[in-house]
């Protein structure tokens, strides 16, 4: 079956490559089209790889996620992370007007992870039980910061920059724009790595005590990493909804919990429903295109109530 999903994405890739506002075919393209190789090189291909790593990621950071905290409905815009990045990028732009991308990355990261550390302490104190009380929570939490970001922006006339992070879109992505995201494949390779210790976590503190883990490092560890990929991904693409909640569970529901052996099939999910979102973003309504985040949040809105109905029946 993982080898069935890796096809459907290689061949959604290339479905990706030759879907614009401008034509680009394959036998332009093999007769030396200067026009059509710029495009390609310039704009269609890292569009289409920008794609394939921000949707593989953000679905492997919800799994992640999930199994820590043990809840099947808490990603990274359901536990505040996305609002503290936010806010962290709008800081950076009242009082360094002239950073770098570099800058406003680390800023990013470092609100994300203060978030989801100050998230962690608050659910200390949630009554227990209930799978709905954690992510209801978490985006209260993200919406009292989120108003915060929204306040310092219209008092400063940064609304329209708060917006653009609002809505995930891939449209801008060009040569040179987007290598960012390439910091996401290292974070890959090391959740993978400790694959077997977030299973083990995924058991509960007092399991993973009694196995002999630092449960309390390896948690600090974990959702540092998960910070990293998903701020690296809000400031290249902005906010994707949904998808870091619906993946895993589809993956869950064919392929079962054990972290490690469900990674990469999280990861080639969560890139096909990105790249497939953004293909109808484009031909939906021609020349004009939709904002990829609005076709992830009906499609995604859709399978997260069909999720939601499958586990109340189960």
């Amino acid at each position: 079956m993982k080898k069935i999903s890796f096809l459907v994405l290689v061949v959604l890739f290339f479905v990706s490559l030759f879907i614009g506002v401008h034509e680009v075919t394959f036998a332009d393209i093999l007769a030396g089209n200067e026009i059509e190789w710029f495009l390609l090189m310039q704009t269609r291909i890292p569009r289409t790889i920008s794609l394939v790593l921000a949707g593989g990621t953000l679905g492997v950071c919800g799994m992640i996620m999930q199994h820590m905290m043990q809840n099947r409905f808490v990603s990274a815009n359901t536990i505040g992370m996305m609002d503290s990045a936010r806010l962290g990028i709008l800081l950076v732009m009242l009082f360094l007007p002239n950073h770098s991308i570099l800058l406003r990355s680390s800023v990013a990261f470092l609100f994300a992870y203060a978030g989801v550390l100050l998230f962690l302490g608050l659910r200390r104190w949630l009554p227990k039980g209930d799978q709905m009380i954690l992510p209801l929570t978490g985006v209260m939490f993200g919406n009292i910061i989120g108003s915060i970001a929204t306040f310092f922006a219209y008092q400063f006339q940064l609304v329209q920059n708060v917006s653009s992070w609002m809505q995930g879109n891939f449209s801008t992505v060009m040569q040179g724009s987007y290598e960012l995201l390439y910091v996401t494949i290292p974070v890959f390779l090391l959740l993978y790595y400790f694959g077997y210790q977030i299973t083990i976590a995924g058991l509960g503190e007092t399991t993973a005590k009694n196995l002999g883990m630092n449960y309390q490092v390896l948690q600090w560890g974990i959702f540092a990493l998960v910070a990293l990929g998903s701020s690296a991904v809000l400031i290249m693409v902005g906010n994707i909804p949904f998808l870091g909640v619906v993946v895993p569970n589809l993956v869950s529901l064919f392929y079962g919990d054990h972290l490690k052996s469900t990674l990469g099939m999280t990861a080639i999910t969560g890139s096909i429903f990105l790249v497939f979102c953004d293909i109808l973003a484009r031909i939906i309504i021609p020349p004009y295109e939709v904002p990829v985040s609005v076709m992830v949040g009906v499609l995604g809105g859709g399978l997260f109530i069909f999720l939601l109905l499958w586990r109340k029946r189960k």
